[in-house]
């Protein structure tokens, strides 16, 4: 079709001028769908390089560069000036539990008590809200009280004679349960199991669930609706992309959970990315040897979560000798090691990674050299213990001679330092939360959150790998800084370790051409910013695929 360009009023010879203009400014420029420029980009390749602008195309990242060269070289759809601001890879939580957490959303929030009064107090007003069925709760930790002992359930049985109630202590290894909730369960004092203590005091039950009997009440629990569930992910996600997170490894899942996650992404409702550690049970073992391991571009399955043993704060966790603070007492595995043995055996002929929860010295031997036996060496299988908190020196090296990879949470070292070395005695201490060291072992390491265990803000993570000192500034010299990450440690951890933690360093965890375009914006530099200021730093948006998920 020929345009009489001299017949047309003015106003269309200036529309067709700058439609020739833009058409031939376009010419040769490749198509994107979002270019971001003007910014402060963290690659987080191998070399840690930086650069200024990004472009992204059907969810991937297909070019990096200076603002000028970018611009000058792509045309896009939508355009994101970032005004100088800080971009890096999208934080992938290497632990974390995405599921308990929004189920715990729904139930009272008892983090951060500083008494058992304030927990009764906090319960009561929950109760008012939510007056049917069983009153839940989870946070507590007895040592943030002045009387650093567990509590009894006294006043719970008279609050609440005729409704159970289940309180789960911030780690998740410990419980109270009332007198109606431990009738309910057929719980009687007395009773002994494997891995687990029932309290009993003058002959009496306090209602303290110490690991395994936990679940002699918790399994009682009528399971939430299906929407309940589905509000619980959704909430949770929500909270995730406002802190920076875009995959997180949910470490002890059922099938059941798996599915419906899977459910949930594939009709677009959830979009957050989930490294699936299913649980150490025979129904999660039948069903995925039946149907095989799991991928897809938001859900992987390829992983089982053992339990060594339980906790340094319930003094569940497994020591070689006594409890600094409770003489004769050094807490226990939670299976025989003939049982972490088998299914070792099991996951190593079928293709899985084994990954076991060890917090003790014991329970971290005992774990390491059933992991050396089928390993045998140099490999590239990446088992990994989690938390590794506590580790004899002499069994250091087995990380490195059999590349057993420690999966940490570095925020563990700053809530358990008030009291650690009154469970361990100062040489034990010494050899706890680790960090550096561990990252001797492979010369990598994945950082985690353990939410909701502790905090889900991934910058605490870094602050406490990087300053080892909490909110306040305490101790001044920072917690044992002998074992303190440096900032491109601390960074790589929660991004391209902790991708590669889960097999997934070649799709996510850096900013570079074929990968995710998976980020985060900030206010303020992580590299630079002062240690005080550092968790003043705010996630102003998240992207997932070059897709704003969340803006502040």
């Amino acid at each position: 079709m020929i345009i009489a360009y001299s017949n047309q009023p003015f106003h269309m010879r200036i529309m067709i001028v700058l439609a020739i203009v833009f058409l031939v400014s376009c010419k040769g420029k490749e198509q994107a769908d979002l270019i971001v420029y003007n910014a402060n980009i963290y690659t987080v390749d191998s070399a840690f390089s930086k650069a200024e602008a990004m472009a992204v195309k059907d969810g991937k990242i297909i070019a990096t560069g200076t603002t000028a060269d970018l611009l000058s070289r792509y045309e896009a759809g939508s355009k994101k000036d970032a005004q100088g601001k800080f971009i890096y890879p999208g934080i992938i939580d290497a632990h974390a539990h995405f599921v308990s957490y929004g189920e715990g959303l729904q139930t009272a929030n008892l983090t951060g008590a500083s008494s058992w009064e304030e927990i009764i107090e906090r319960l009561k007003s929950f109760a008012q809200t939510h007056p049917d069925g069983w009153l839940i709760g989870r946070g507590w930790d007895q040592n943030d009280w002045p009387v650093k002992e567990f509590p009894s359930n006294e006043q719970l049985n008279t609050l609440f004679p005729n409704r159970p109630v289940f309180l789960t202590r911030v780690d998740g290894h410990a419980a109270i349960a009332n007198r109606h909730a431990l009738e309910l369960a057929g719980v009687k004092a007395g009773i002994t199991l494997t891995g687990g203590e029932v309290e009993v005091e003058n002959g009496q039950l306090t209602g303290m669930l110490v690991d395994n009997a936990t679940r002699l009440v918790g399994r009682f629990i009528p399971p939430p609706t299906v929407e309940q569930m589905k509000k619980a992910l959704l909430n949770a996600q929500q909270n995730c992309f406002a802190a920076g997170l875009t995959t997180i490894d949910d470490c002890g899942l059922d099938y059941t959970d798996v599915l419906f996650i899977d459910s949930l992404q594939k009709t677009g409702t959830l979009k957050m990315r989930i490294y699936a550690l299913l649980s150490d049970r025979d129904h999660n073992y039948n069903f995925i040897f039946k149907h095989g391991r799991i991928k897809t571009d938001r859900l992987n399955v390829r992983a089982f979560k053992l339990y060594a043993d339980g906790a340094l704060g319930s003094r569940g966790a497994c020591l070689l000798h006594p409890y600094a603070d409770k003489p004769g007492w050094s807490g226990f595995l939670l299976s025989n090691p003939s049982h972490f043995d088998s299914v070792a055996g099991l996951l190593h002929n079928k293709g899985f990674q084994v990954c076991t929860h060890a917090i003790g010295d014991s329970g971290n031997r005992t774990i390491l050299h059933t992991y050396a036996k089928y390993l045998e060496g140099k490999n590239d299988l990446r088992w990994r213990i989690e938390h590794a908190q506590v580790v004899d020196p002499q069994d250091l090296t087995l990380f490195g001679q059999f590349n057993i990879i420690p999966s940490v949470q570095p925020t563990h070292a700053t809530s358990d330092m008030y009291w650690a070395g009154d469970r361990l005695g100062p040489q034990r201490v010494r050899s706890a939360y680790a960090y550096h060291q561990l990252l001797e072992q492979n010369g990598w390491i994945p950082l985690g959150t353990d939410f909701p265990v502790e905090d889900i803000s991934p910058l605490k993570t870094f602050y406490a790998a990087v300053v080892r000192k909490d909110a306040k500034g305490w101790p001044a010299s920072g917690f044992q800084m002998e074992n303190a990450l440096s900032r491109e440690a601390a960074l790589r951890g929660i991004t391209i370790w902790a991708a590669r933690a889960n097999f997934e360093e070649h799709e996510k965890g850096s900013l570079e051409p074929g990968k995710l375009a998976d980020f985060i914006i900030t206010d303020k530099d992580l590299m630079t910013t002062g240690p005080a200021e550092l968790l003043s730093i705010q996630v102003l948006s998240t992207w997932l695929d070059g897709q704003k998920v969340y803006s502040r």
